[in-house]
């Protein structure tokens, strides 16, 4: 164990007291698929609750302004930290729809530049034990909740609360007859865990519109003994060229199991490419769906998402409710095979649980990052990994304490709704045949 591990794990003991696109040609099928593969409806068996079902003290559920709500149950792992179970958004005025099943963090993976130290903070150093407690101040308005952590004690790490997101949309009548406008306020879930001199913010926000987005947010303090002004790789903080912070990366991942609707889900890849306009013309696109019928690891790029189908649920217009992947910013780490790719989809299994350093029990050979889980296996029931990363190049400004810097994605509703859940009463005959003035 270098001196730099010596000083990260006593940093973690202290925090513990204080606490007291494609990524292989056979992955998807083949490009210019006209359809994605039908998905049978199951045989009739009895649906799963919409609703979270759990005790009280374990469920999340709030209106939002407008009226629309979520419901959920958390739980809290050593290893994850906050996990969340069960969500499930209802618009106002409709039917609750299941979007996920399970929902957690898979590894925040910490490569320093030098190669002198490289740290899988989930499940090698320590972060569900580094849970905080959190004082009403750092939860306003809203409520904490308690954990006991093993060897800790009991913890008020686990926050709920809503806060203001600004338009929710605005729509000017050309009329002149006024202005349709709304105001959204969010349903925030989080919790803070210490690693060291690195405090994790691990957020969730849960918008009136159906979007989810996760968040995680870096603060606390760069590490003190990582100030060496030899090895070249960092940048002079403090008078002069007296030390330096080593640079290193953030790459964390999610774990997203969907289960839209309580069914089976599918798969599918938009890739959109522009020609050139000729002549006096106008360019032109063309917009590729690709079932991803096969295990991923897919790659970014411009003008390609990906979306997860419901197998049987349908909204209002007869259109598959889906939510589509957004990723964030992310700086992508070419040092491991797991930090490659942006997103992965694999066959679920209960082992697989961990992007890195899995402690799952997967057997011999089995490998223990998501990477190695990408064989070529038909998805029947895939997980999802987003993969962010951030490369941290220390600045004056991150002492001290330092400022977040956050990284993350969102789940977009795509056709989960007829129109807008939030549409006023007057516009809900507009459906598909908007007046020819506004």
């Amino acid at each position: 164990m270098t001196d730099l591990h010596r000083r990260r794990a006593r940093g973690i003991l202290a925090a513990l007291a204080a606490t007291a696109f494609l990524g292989t040609a056979t992955a998807a099928a083949a490009p210019g698929a006209p359809t994605p593969p039908t998905v049978p409806r199951p045989t009739a068996q009895p649906r799963p609750p919409v609703h979270a079902v759990c005790s009280s003290a374990y469920r999340i559920t709030r209106t939002l302004d407008g009226g629309a709500s979520w419901d959920m149950c958390w739980r809290y792992s050593t290893d994850a930290g906050l996990i969340l179970d069960r969500v499930t958004y209802r618009p106002p005025g409709g039917a609750a729809v299941r979007v996920l099943t399970t929902a957690r963090l898979a590894q925040i993976h910490v490569p320093y530049d030098d190669g002198g130290a490289e740290y899988d903070d989930l499940t090698g150093a320590g972060f569900g034990w580094g849970l905080q407690d959190l004082k009403p101040a750092e939860c306003p308005g809203g409520t904490l909740s308690t954990v006991k952590v093993p060897e800790v004690g009991q913890v008020k790490g686990v926050c709920a609360t809503t806060r203001a997101r600004g338009h929710a949309y605005r729509m000017a009548s050309d009329s002149g007859a006024g202005v349709h406008q709304a105001q959204a306020e969010d349903l925030l879930v989080y919790t803070v865990n210490k690693v060291g001199w690195y405090e994790y913010i691990s957020e969730w926000r849960f918008s009136s519109d159906g979007t989810i987005g996760a968040n995680v947010g870096a603060t606390g303090s760069l590490s003190p003994v990582d100030y060496n002004a030899t090895d070249g790789r960092g940048w002079p903080l403090g008078k002069g060229a007296r030390g330096y912070a080593t640079s290193h990366a953030h790459n964390v991942f999610w774990k997203l199991d969907f289960g839209l609707d309580g069914g089976r889900d599918r798969i599918e890849q938009y890739d959109s490419a522009v020609t050139p306009p000729v002549g006096d013309g106008s360019p032109t696109v063309k917009t590729r769906r690709t079932a991803v019928t096969r295990e991923l690891a897919g790659d970014a790029a411009n003008m390609r998402w990906w979306r997860v189908v419901s197998g049987t649920g349908k909204n209002a217009d007869g259109h598959a409710r889906s939510y589509e992947i957004v990723p964030g910013r992310t700086d992508t780490h070419a040092g491991r095979g797991f930090t490659q790719h942006d997103v992965y989809f694999t066959e679920s299994r209960a082992c697989e649980q961990y992007a890195s350093n899995n402690i799952g029990n997967c057997g011999a050979g089995a490998g223990d990052s998501v990477d190695k889980w990408v064989n070529g296996e038909t998805l029947t029931k895939p997980s999802v990994w987003v993969n962010i990363g951030f490369h941290h190049i220390a600045r004056d400004e991150d002492q001290q304490p330092m400022p977040v810097h956050w990284q993350g994605f969102q789940l977009a509703p795509r056709d989960a709704t007829a129109m807008n859940p939030l549409t006023p009463p007057d516009l809900a005959s507009q459906n598909g045949q908007p007046p020819t003035q506004s």
